[in-house]
Order: structure tokens, then sequence, then C-alpha cells
């Protein structure tokens, strides 16, 4: 593994507790069979594998439970083994299941859920990443009704409004750069899960003087961003923090309450030879240093007010080129 590969670390590598800060890891996939996949995760993460459902194992590893699954609901419940059918149903079934089976196992993702992770430990995922290309695991640019990501929970390093802030901040200010490196197939930029913040709330954050507490922040990004389906979704985190607040905005059972953000943007071209998850985790440590650098955010934050105003520049130049351009000469 080359430096360029490997997975950098963040400057705050500890929560607020002093225990080293954790990130779960969720990669959509095709190409390989369920079965195929189950054998080759087991193998490779030293995992012993319990069938728990229609297309859901758990796998028992060193590092905490995996999860293997077919993404898609209404296959994994379909049960026809269920004895209140009668048997001839059943059997007809049987023979429907295995088209079923084979048509899904093309269509829709098998996806692999990491347990949260140290962050001394991801470079399980770029290995695991490699792996399972050699192995002839196929993502996004495979075929134009593919969708497939790879999104990442990272743990916050505390819970106070102004870290909360100061995150949010860097990422809106980076949507447009990260967007560039990591959306790179047609089909999931029509898909309405990834979509970017309001621009009304990004211009409301960027204000210097916008100081909220932790209320106030909830209520401002539910009132403009009431879904989960944000580039990154805030939801889970708003969960843990105030769940009844929550849920005065949107009431979505699918919403479950961890203390990370979740970041849905990338997608997983794990067939190129040329991506790797570092890719994207690396990336992602910009957004990393630079909430963790006030002085640099409050500059970023002023050019990007800058490019909102009528000028010629504004109408000639790009923010994300101007946003590059930024990185190259303050975060190098």
């Amino acid at each position: 593994m080359t430096m360029e590969q490997a997975c950098r670390m963040p400057s705050i590598l500890n929560n607020q507790d002093g225990e080293e800060r954790r990130v779960g890891v969720e990669i959509e996939i095709s190409g390989l069979s369920y079965d195929s996949l189950v054998r080759l995760c087991g193998k490779l993460l030293k995992g012993e594998p319990h069938l728990t459902s229609r297309y859901v194992t758990r796998l028992d590893t060193p590092q905490g439970e995996y999860t293997i699954e077919l993404d898609s609901d209404p296959i994994k419940d379909l049960d026809l083994q269920d004895d209140r059918l009668p048997d001839s149903i059943r059997e007809l079934g049987g023979h429907a299941m295995e088209v079923i089976d084979a048509a899904a196992e093309r269509i829709v993702p098998l996806e692999i859920v990491s347990p949260p992770l140290p962050l001394s430990e991801l470079e399980t995922m770029e290995e695991l990443c490699n792996k399972l290309r050699d192995a002839g695991a196929v993502g996004s640019r495979e075929a134009l009704i593919y969708a497939f990501g790879l999104q990442l929970n990272p743990e916050l390093p505390n819970l106070e409004s102004g870290t909360l802030l100061a995150y949010l901040r860097a990422f809106a200010a980076l949507y447009e750069w990260l967007k560039s490196r990591h959306q790179l197939d047609i089909s999931r930029k029509f898909t309405t899960y990834i979509e970017p913040w309001d621009t009304d709330y990004v211009d409301l954050i960027m204000q210097p003087d916008y100081q909220p507490d932790r209320a106030t922040l909830m209520k401002d990004y539910l009132h403009y961003n009431p879904t989960r389906n944000r580039a990154l979704d805030l939801l889970p985190l708003f969960s843990h923090l105030d769940d009844d607040l929550l849920r005065q905005y949107v009431d979505d059972e699918r919403i479950k309450a961890r203390p990370t953000l979740h970041y849905r943007l990338p997608d997983c071209d794990i067939d190129n030879p040329r991506w790797h998850f570092s890719d994207v985790w690396n990336d992602w440590v910009v957004v990393e240093e630079l909430a963790a650098d006030a002085k640099r955010l409050q500059d970023l934050m002023a050019a990007y007010r800058e490019s909102r105003k009528f000028s010629f520049r504004n109408l000639t130049t790009s923010w994300k080129d101007r946003c590059e351009e930024w990185l190259a000469q303050n975060l190098a």
C-alpha cells in the first residue's frame, strides 16, 4: 500500500470522553452473488457469518459486527416458506424466487455495513475494497441503472453547538469541491437522496454573527432541510441529541439515533483501479481539518460570501474552482 492510498488521520483523534473517535462505513456494490460476498467478507474480515433473515447476514469479527445485506426491504421481507401459504403457492413461489434472486443481485445493491471502527483501523476498509475489486465487485459506473454509494458515519469530537456549527460551515463551503471529486456517476446525480442543503440555509450559517445554541441550530436546519435526503444528513445526529424536537419536523421510522454525521455524497467506484476508499476518506479529512481551524474556516466563509455577490468574476468563475484554489494555497 502506498502512502497516497493510506487513510489520513484528522488532527482531533479523540472524543469528549478521551476515547478514540470511530466511524461507520457503508459500501454498496454489485458484481458478486450474495453468498459469494458473505463468504469473501467472512474470509477477509475473519468473521463468522450468521444468517438472521432473508438476505441479511451478521458477521461477527474481531472488530465487531458487520452486516451484509441486499439493500431492498421488499425483497428481503419476502417469505414464501410461510406455513400459512398453501403448498401449491409455496412450490410455485420457490421457482419464482430463483428468478427474483438472480435479477435482484444484478439490479439492487449489495451492502456491507461496518461496525463503528476506530479511526486507526480504517485501513481495514481500504484493504477490503481492494480485495472486493479483485474479486469482481463493480460500482456505479458499470451500468446506468446503478447508483451505488459509499457512506461515512464519523463520530464528532464533541456535541457542543460551536463544534456542530463548524462542521456544517466547513461542509457547506466544501460541498461543490467534494461533489466534483466523488459524484462521478450520472445515475446518482439524478437521485434525490444526496441533495445539497437549501441555499438560503447555507447563506444563513455562513454569516459570521450566526452563533445559535444547539436547539436553535437544530430548528434552523430542520426548517430548511426537513428530510433525510441530503448529501450530509444530520437527522440521525439530531435524533440522538433531541428526538422529540426532531419529530416535530420529520416523522420517519428509518431515522436511527447515533452521535455521528451521515455523509452520503460519494459514489462507490470500486471497479475503477484508480479509486480507493482512502480517496473518499482523505477528502472528508479536509472537512475535519477546516472545521478544527477557526481562522481558516472564517477566511473560506468570507470567500464564499463574496462569491454570492453579483460581479464579473462571479459570472466567469465557479465557486468550485475558487475553493480548489483556496485549498491548494491554505491546506496543502
